[in-house]
């Protein structure tokens, strides 16, 4: 029998209920958010459930949502079975005040560096890893560069011109008019 969305749905309803939230099917790969208290327990039945075989972690990474008061970073998980061709991605919601979230090395050995990279540049604090240190950036750095926490230019800066960058003004590479509206091409232009 081939592994199909509906399938893994239904296997993670009946093992876990209600506390599977966020169920989506963007370009079909099957994506979901689960309590970050549950993380390890999710991936330890993903991996051991001998109809789901979810045993290779292809990425763990964390995306920061400044918006989500009270859960501003994301630890996001994408699993591969390898014997049905199968991906899956789910989510973990952490307080950026508190962002402790249980290790996974002890399931996938991948997740020793991955989950280093995650605390380098998003700050995550993966409780139980081997060694959490900062994997590329210096140690010195106290702060963690992904986060959007800085403008990404500095808006005092004069001596840049915004019309070569594509940002307002007469030159916008002909794309809008002097009055914003959308340059048009006259058949008489195009001959």
């Amino acid at each position: 029998m081939s592994l199909s969305n509906d399938l893994i749905k239904q296997r993670l309803t009946e093992k876990f209920g209600d506390q599977v939230t966020n169920i989506e099917e963007p370009y079909g790969m099957l994506t979901f958010e689960v309590p970050k208290d549950l993380n390890l327990k999710m991936l330890q039945f993903l991996y051991d459930d001998e109809e789901l075989k979810f045993r290779f972690l292809t990425d763990l990474t964390a995306v920061h949502y400044p918006a989500y008061k009270g859960r501003e970073l994301a630890v996001v998980y994408h699993l591969h079975n390898l014997v049905d061709n199968c991906r899956i991605r789910f989510k973990v919601f952490t307080d950026i005040n508190k962002p402790d979230v249980f290790s996974a090395v002890n399931i996938y050995a991948s997740a020793n560096w991955q989950e280093r990279e995650a605390y380098d540049f998003y700050g995550v604090n993966f409780v139980g890893h081997p060694n959490l240190i900062r994997i590329q950036n210096v140690e010195e750095m106290d702060y963690f560069p992904q986060r959007k926490e800085f403008p990404l230019e500095d808006q005092t800066r004069i001596d840049k011109d915004d019309e070569m960058f594509g940002r307002g003004g007469s030159f916008d590479f002909g794309n809008k008019q002097a009055d914003g509206s959308p340059t048009t091409i006259s058949e008489a232009e195009k001959k």
